[in-house]
């Protein structure tokens, strides 16, 4: 009788710590897409913005083909990124997306009658708002990420996760010194004549990526 009770306490033990373990688990992976959720909503914001910058820079930067069809380009290939969910694409096109800002600001520098233009200066503040709430999503998100794939790899619960259909998440990179808006110094740069500008912020614009916090987290590796 006595191996009896003992056998089924081995049972009710191992049967909560089942519970307690997947529990756990799911706790786990819900704030990790949480986090990416916040990721999401502000590259939305930073996809959204950009349209508004290159039409507001366009009349006085028209010379500047290259650089502005540059920043459209990336604009494009960071939003189908978006769509696929996977951080390491999204990381890379989001990058290249910065690189060309980066290049666009700097442009700018030759453009000194931008400095009056109040939607080229709020746009610039936007921006660079909108990479600061990307940057720190992105340490929450990571943070988050290590914390969980950390959890399936370590015994004994590593033993059960695969079973139970749980698997790693992968980390969001990105170049923290490419994801910088370059503040614009017009001091000492030449005068260059444009059209008037828009003296407010353009509407915003409609397009950008599936809102990955409806449509689910990046798919885990």
């Amino acid at each position: 009788m006595l191996g009896l009770w003992i056998v089924i306490a081995i049972v009710v033990l191992v049967v909560l710590w089942l519970v307690f373990t997947y529990n756990g688990l799911i706790s786990a992976r819900n704030r990790t897409q949480e986090a990416w959720s916040e990721i999401d909503v502000e590259l939305k914001r930073r996809h959204d913005l950009i349209p508004n910058l290159v039409n507001t820079v366009s009349g006085y930067m028209g010379h500047e083909r290259g650089t502005l069809e540059a920043v459209t380009n990336a604009r494009a290939n960071a939003v189908a990124a978006g769509a696929t969910g996977d951080p390491a694409k999204i990381g890379a096109a989001e990058n290249m997306l910065s690189q060309s800002l980066r290049s666009l600001f700097a442009v700018s520098e030759n453009y000194p009658d931008l400095k009056a233009i109040t939607a080229f200066t709020n746009l610039q503040e936007t921006l660079t708002a909108t990479e600061d709430k990307i940057e720190f999503s992105r340490r929450f998100y990571n943070g988050n990420v290590r914390d969980y794939n950390i959890k399936l790899q370590t015994l004994p619960t590593s033993l059960i996760a695969g079973a139970l259909g749980f698997k790693a998440f992968g980390f969001f990179q990105a170049d923290e010194g490419d994801r910088a808006v370059p503040q614009v110094n017009f001091g000492n740069t030449p005068q260059a004549g444009g059209p008037p500008g828009p003296g407010s912020l353009p509407p915003a614009a409609g397009s950008g990526p599936p809102a990955m916090g409806t449509s689910g987290p990046p798919p885990q590796s």
